[in-house]
């Protein structure tokens, strides 16, 4: 059993790896920032904690963070807004980080993108210029960490029902369902050989498991 704090909770992602980890038996603690959430994330078998990240600094994210033996970054600005993007994607991310660190909190998994990085390519003009800026920093910063991390770089979202399977040396576009980036997630928290790893996925034909196993 784990105890593993969810770092936007209510996110399409969280809602389905909440499940995921208390049915294998670990406690699981959602962070969301609407109190009208509560309810949606109780239904997973996750305890709903309010608390707006963004607005959060290290210490309070420490006390956030005490007594977990995880954190899953989850959360995002939702695009559109390049100073709120910068704030939640990059600034708080690695507030998160330097918390974990303070709290003793070994484990820390980040959902980033594929592709995600220093050489990104974004042109600046682009909307997504900002949201690749900061997930570059924050995954750079967490490498530079001495958590025991895990990224993930799922391509293009999709809502379709999870396969259980994934490609990891040659996912082309990354296309992939939710449900299994929430299936991963689960898979490298119960996996130390994923420690260390930057793990770029799609759909594919290998069972999460054994795709991930070793990075």
């Amino acid at each position: 059993m784990s105890r593993v704090l969810i770092i936007g909770g209510h996110g399409k992602i969280a809602l389905r790896l909440a499940p995921l980890l208390v049915e294998r038996g670990d406690v699981v603690t959602s962070v969301i920032r609407n109190p009208e959430h509560q309810d949606e994330v109780a239904a997973t078998g996750a305890l709903p904690l309010v608390a707006d990240v963004e607005q959060l600094d290290t210490d309070g994210l420490t006390s956030l963070l005490d007594g977990q033996d995880a954190v899953v970054w989850s959360a995002g600005a939702g695009g559109g807004n390049p100073e709120r993007t910068y704030a939640v994607d990059r600034d708080a991310a690695v507030r998160s980080m330097d918390a974990a660190k303070a709290a003793g909190v070994p484990r820390y998994v980040m959902v980033s993108y594929l592709g995600a990085g220093p050489d990104h390519g974004v042109p600046e003009d682009n909307s997504f210029f900002a949201y690749a800026e900061a997930k570059a920093a924050a995954d750079e910063h967490l490498r530079a960490s001495t958590l025991d991390y895990t990224i993930l770089q799922p391509g293009p979202l999709t809502m379709d029902e999870p396969t259980g399977l994934i490609e990891v040396v040659n996912p082309g576009d990354g296309r992939v369902s939710r449900a299994d980036v929430a299936a991963v997630a689960a898979a490298v928290l119960a996996d130390d050989s994923t420690v260390g790893q930057t793990i770029p996925f799609g759909n594919g034909g290998t069972p999460i498991a054994e795709a991930v196993a070793g990075g």
